[in-house]
């Protein structure tokens, strides 16, 4: 899948993945993509509530070898 930024927040925990997640999509226009990688293996749950409350749409999740890799569509 194509993205037009990617935003790495390996290594750190609930809530900085979200909150640095929420600045990154606040300086990007409504339908571009953001790639984020995380390893919280809170994150899960987190991005999927994340998406569902704001109204960004989670086009992708995937985790490989301890990194999640999540795909948000900027509303």
């Amino acid at each position: 899948m194509s993205f037009d930024r990617e935003l790495d927040v390996k290594g750190l925990n609930c809530p900085l993945p979200i909150l640095r997640t929420k600045k990154a999509l606040a300086e990007m226009q409504s339908g571009q993509v953001l790639r984020v990688l995380a390893t919280d293996p809170g994150s899960v749950k987190d991005f999927a509530a994340f998406a569902r409350q704001t109204g960004n749409e989670l086009l992708e999740q995937s985790a490989h070898e301890g990194v999640f890799e999540f795909s948000l569509k900027r509303k």
